[in-house]
């Protein structure tokens, strides 16, 4: 992490202007609502200065969520090369230079953003089809409250695998390979067939992140207080949305990166010397109709002139 600041403060950078970007929005909305109700009584003006502080909260989440794929294109994937260049003791470049050289590698890796996003998505798919195995496992004890003890873990599980397609990503990066569909079959054989010691790594390093981020959140209570107080009409109750927005910034920018790289390290040392299973493989075509869409991409990749 250390030797990957520039990404790290790349990172902060840009989560930390969409929270400050989320409290000037919310509180400008607010203040437009709260205008607004002047025109009304004090039952109107809260209302109106509540639902203007939404309005505003939701462009902002919506603006986010059209730019989730340049995010993980340009941040996160990028990243991610720049570890995967550090686990190989590759020499990197300082600055911003660092930053180009990764980018310069999602780009040959990866080409478009749009496909990046695409094998993430599908990835991620068949990433919850394999969580699918030990809830089946479950399933078969006969255990009194059973059906909620595998309602708390498959949602546990669900948060657990957001890390991991990330490190599939990753393992094209690291075997250099020229078709990232045919990269990220291989690398969700090999996970599938080691699935059992990674979900363990990945539900650990979940719940040290999560508990630090719920630490963060209480830390965070007593500034976004202040801040909610800047809002018209004080809106005490905007405090812990405040909070849950600085706390998820710094997740997003320290913490995350953090889990990644400890899984890449994981991942990589778990898989060392194997090759992916066909038996493996033909389970996770079965288990996951997105594994096939990966599988045929690949296979129309290869059958391409190039």
């Amino acid at each position: 992490m250390v030797q990957t600041m520039p990404f790290v403060l790349f990172r902060m950078a840009i989560y930390f202007g969409a929270a400050l970007a989320y409290v000037l929005v919310t509180g400008t909305g607010a203040g437009i609502g709260w205008g607004i109700g002047a025109l009304g009584d004090e039952g109107f003006r809260a209302s109106a200065t509540f639902f203007g502080g939404l309005t505003g909260f939701g462009i902002v989440a919506i603006v986010m969520y059209w730019l989730r794929e340049y995010i993980l294109y340009m941040v996160k994937a990028g990243h991610i090369a720049v570890m995967v260049e550090l686990i190989d003791n590759r020499p990197l470049p300082e600055g911003r230079g660092q930053i180009g050289h990764a980018q310069a590698i999602v780009r040959e890796r990866f080409g478009e953003a749009s496909v990046l996003f695409a094998i993430d998505q599908l990835i991620k798919g068949v990433l919850r089809a394999i969580t699918g195995l030990i809830r089946g496992v479950f399933t078969l004890l006969p255990v009194p409250g059973m059906k909620q003890l595998i309602t708390i873990l498959r949602a546990f599980l669900r948060v657990a695998v957001g890390f991991i397609d990330e490190v599939i990503l990753a393992y094209g990066m690291r075997t250099r390979a020229t078709d990232p569909w045919a990269s990220a079959r291989t690398g969700l054989v090999l996970y599938a067939q080691n699935y059992k010691p990674m979900l363990k790594n990945a539900a650990w390093i979940t719940l040290f992140v999560y508990g630090l981020a719920a630490i963060l959140f209480f830390v965070m209570l007593a500034p976004a207080a202040l801040i909610s107080n800047l809002y018209p009409g004080g809106m005490s109750a905007m405090g812990v949305v405040v909070a849950l927005i600085l706390a998820w910034s710094v997740k997003q920018a320290l913490l995350e990166p953090l889990a990644v790289a400890c899984l890449l390290q994981a991942y990589f040392r778990t898989i060392e010397g194997q090759v992916a299973n066909p038996e493996w493989e033909d389970k996770l075509e079965g288990l996951s109709d997105k594994f096939a869409k990966i599988k045929d991409r690949a296979a129309s990749a290869s059958a391409s002139p190039a």
